[in-house]
């Protein structure tokens, strides 16, 4: 699990973007990969990721999950 609220923050507004356009979600994806310096992402559909360096993945469950 990822720790860092910046870019989790980073990553749930890459998906909730994701949703608003895509109202008829024919796929979910699985996470966002997202540079850790720019915070720019994109969604991951593929059970494996590949990523570049400097990326980390962020899981659906992280993005949805509620912050306290």
């Amino acid at each position: 699990m990822f720790s860092d609220p910046t870019i989790i923050q980073a990553a749930r507004r890459i998906y909730r973007t994701y949703r608003y356009i895509n109202t008829k979600r024919t796929k979910q994806p699985l996470g966002v990969a997202i540079d850790k310096d720019s915070l720019r992402g994109h969604l991951i559909f593929r059970e494996r990721p590949i990523l570049l360096p400097g990326e980390c993945f962020i899981r659906l469950n992280e993005i949805e999950a509620e912050v306290y």
